[in-house]
């Protein structure tokens, strides 16, 4: 699905950093068939990547070794200097301050209350993600929290979202939220699982689109990847959740066909 613009308050870019931006462009080239040129020096080779001539994510540089390698969701604004003061006003943190890259657009990094890392995206010349829901592109993101509730206060006042519950409301672990904006799903939340240890924080996570999800869940590990959590049936799909050479954790879907549109 092509999309050449997102509304405010909708997921539009992941990316990630790496301590190998080359190795983590092959590994995502093979595994998910994007193209990956090299970036400009100026922002450290950030690499836009692409499916079919669209870009679809970005792979830049690790600058911080202490930081664990992780994919990054950034939503959709007009401002980002306004989505930084209700970042503070809601009880976030403001990681990055809002700051121009170039004239692709503004950009800003937070931290939410219950610890989950996000960005938010005011688009320039760069729109944000220009195919999604099909093979290779993403296709959902995913916050999974220590604390259901308080992200139930922080991202509405923050972006507006309403919430559309799944699941029983009295059972956190099997219950769903989907993040909506003008009635329509953009995300979702769920609890942290118990398996996960301690010391995994919040965090939102990334999902891409594939034919296979078994086969995907292979390709992983033979280009050097590992399986976290093998193929298994839900909802929307079959999913498995993977993590590359690095240790960025992502999980590949193939969704079933009617919900790709």
């Amino acid at each position: 699905m092509k999309i050449d613009a997102y509304e405010d308050g909708v997921p539009s870019w992941v990316d990630i950093s790496v301590p190998d931006i080359a190795a983590a462009a092959d590994f995502y080239r093979d595994l998910l068939g994007w193209e990956c040129p090299g970036g400009p020096a100026e922002f450290g080779g950030y690499r836009v990547c692409t499916l079919n001539g669209r870009s679809v994510a970005g792979i830049g540089p690790q600058f911080n070794p202490n930081v664990p390698v992780a994919w990054c969701s950034y939503i959709n604004v007009s401002s980002a200097d306004d989505i930084s003061e209700k970042v503070a006003a809601a009880g976030g943190q403001v990681m990055a301050p809002a700051m121009d890259v170039g004239e692709m657009g503004r950009m800003a990094i937070y931290v939410d209350p219950t610890g989950a890392v996000f960005g938010a995206w005011q688009p320039g010349q760069h729109t944000g993600a220009q195919i999604i829901n099909e093979p290779g592109a993403l296709c959902w993101n995913e916050l999974v929290t220590t604390d259901l509730d308080g992200a139930r206060a922080f991202y509405p006042a923050v972006f507006g979202w309403s919430v559309d519950e799944k699941g029983p409301a009295d059972d956190a672990e099997s219950a769903y939220t989907e993040w909506q904006v003008a009635g329509r799903s953009i995300a979702g939340m769920m609890a942290k699982p118990a398996n996960l240890p301690p010391e995994v924080p919040s965090y939102w996570g990334t999902y891409f689109a594939v034919e296979d999800a078994d086969a995907a869940a292979a390709k992983v590990t033979e280009l050097g990847g590992s399986v976290l959590m093998p193929p298994m049936d839900i909802e929307p799909g079959r999913f498995a959740v993977v993590a590359d050479p690095f240790g960025g954790m992502f999980m590949v879907m193939a969704m079933k066909p009617e919900l790709a549109s």
